[in-house]
């Protein structure tokens, strides 16, 4: 079979590694929450009742920022219930997933939460069925010191020095017709602008994520991003961008190349905003926040009953099990993201815990990583310095729905100042193994460090309760360097790290 080739040249940076490309997203939905990261009664619950075993997982993970809590869930979420003593806070319906919430995680524990994962908060505020007075009031509520009603609340709450959060989302997918509380793209444009205007009045310095489309196939898709940044482009610095892909009729090799519809829709936001830039002669760049992208079967959730007419605590709703083609198509759209690093600022892969979830866990037992985990585990730990696009030659292949597509893609990542790198592949071609020669030698490669692996003979293979450990990454033993030349190989349906490093003269 032909060879891929791909150069590496320093030359070629489009931007530095930024860590919250590898945020997630935790929502009050199904049980991401309660009995997924939250469960009292677990053997390993500390005094929240937060499963440790959970953190762990999600330390190993390297999520960095967390976006909370919703999502559609925020949209008729009031945050004044989830605070204060539990046995005093209200139950209410979800009306985005038909359930009950009894708001025993709120803001104060969530916060504490990601304390203990490391992880950066991510707010979103409610625009569906609220406003600008309610989330100035969560903006006080969690980031000023002390010496007002809602800052000394925070305080008698136990959460005695504030949450410092910088990012926060003004709603979520208003431009959804399921959203609860959705709105025309310039209304919602006149309440996000008012909203974004006030909370910057109150601190300057927060970094605001407006809603861009819910997806590439939203009739209003590119115009919505027009009307929406017309009205807030000079108070917002994000615009959001969501994602979601699945294997549809068995078209396998269309959903390896899903990346391409990514790549479309990072095109199309860019150039919107861009044009709403020069409009408006505006001299700021707008950057996106990419902050809901994974793999999700939702034809077949639609197809359940999953979401019925009873109203229930914590159902077991959107609870995919990834095999090792999804890891693959997901370690795929990991590298468009990074690829696009001069503008894409921020991702989060939604969601963390059990929905849609890389991690999924059994009430009073463990807890285990699904496929997908370790393409982004990996590339958290490994991806560092700058990102290298690489010069990419390879074999190509027909799609269905996206016509003719690389069998190879890579993305690089050059840390100068340590002098180690990475490269991050996937092969798509679902029959043949396919032998790869990196060209390094611009960036002095001298030493492999590590060379892992994702596939699986059977690429419909699946981590479970039972089998928790069926697909895993393995040594790749083809991996070679040699006077700066990488070289490997890749099996079919393949998702693979090389990590080097540059070996100072003695």
């Amino acid at each position: 079979m032909p060879e891929a080739t791909i150069l590496l040249d320093p030359l070629h940076a489009v931007g530095p590694v930024r860590r919250r490309t590898f945020g997630s997203f935790v929502e009050h939905l199904g049980r991401c929450v309660y009995d997924g990261l939250y469960e009292p009664g677990h053997p390993t619950a500390n005094d929240d009742g937060f499963r440790l075993d959970v953190v762990e997982l999600v330390r190993e993970l390297g999520s960095s920022t967390i976006r909370y809590p919703g999502g559609n869930f925020v949209s008729g979420y009031k945050w004044e219930d989830g605070v204060g003593p539990r046995e005093q806070r209200p139950v209410r319906r979800d009306l985005a997933w038909h359930s009950l919430e009894s708001n025993q995680v709120g803001t104060d524990e969530f916060a504490r939460w990601c304390a203990l994962t490391g992880s950066e908060l991510m707010l979103a505020v409610n625009l569906g069925t609220r406003g600008t007075a309610e989330a100035l009031d969560l903006l006080e509520y969690v980031n000023h010191p002390s010496g007002t009603a809602l800052s000394d609340q925070r305080i008698a709450n136990g959460g005695t020095e504030p949450y410092g959060v910088r990012m926060w989302c003004l709603g979520n997918e208003m431009d959804g017709p399921w959203q609860v509380g959705h709105l025309s793209a310039d209304d919602y444009g006149k309440i996000a602008s008012r909203t974004a205007s006030a909370m910057k009045m109150a601190d300057d310095s927060l970094e605001l994520v407006v809603c861009g489309s819910s997806g590439s196939s939203m009739p209003t898709f590119g115009e919505w991003e027009r009307v929406v940044l017309e009205h807030t482009y000079d108070s917002v610095d994000y615009i959001s961008c969501h994602a979601y892909y699945q294997e549809r009729k068995g078209d396998l090799g269309s959903f390896l190349a899903s990346s391409v519809d990514m790549q479309f829709f990072i095109d199309t936001v860019i150039a919107t905003a861009d044009h709403v830039k020069h409009r408006l002669r505006s001299t700021k760049t707008m950057l996106l926040s990419f902050d809901e992208w994974n793999i999700w079967y939702l034809d077949e959730h639609q197809a359940s009953d999953e979401v019925n007419d009873e109203w229930r605590f914590a159902p077991r709703q959107l609870e995919d099990v990834y095999s090792a083609a999804d890891a693959v198509v997901l370690g795929s759209l990991l590298i468009t993201l990074l690829k696009n690093t001069d503008r894409v600022a921020s991702a989060s892969l939604a969601q963390l815990v059990n929905v849609i979830a890389p991690i999924m866990t059994e009430p009073g037992g463990d807890a285990w990583r699904q496929t997908t985990f370790h393409p982004f585990s990996i590339t958290s730990r490994l991806a560092a310095g700058t990102v290298l696009r690489p010069v990419i030659d390879s074999p190509r292949y027909d799609t269905a729905v996206y016509g003719e597509v690389d069998l190879i893609d890579s993305v690089a990542t050059w840390d100068a100042a340590t002098g180690r790198g990475a490269v991050f592949l996937v092969n798509r071609d679902q029959t043949s193994e396919r032998t790869v020669t990196i060209d390094a030698s611009s960036l002095g490669a001298a030493q492999l460090v590590e060379s892992l692996t994702l596939s699986d003979d059977d690429v419909y293979a699946k981590n479970t309760l039972t089998d928790q450990n069926r697909v895993t990454p393995h040594p790749n033993a083809t991996a070679t360097l040699s006077a700066g030349i990488l070289t490997v190989t890749l099996p079919p349906v393949s998702w693979t790290a090389l990590s080097f490093r540059r070996v100072a003269p003695k």
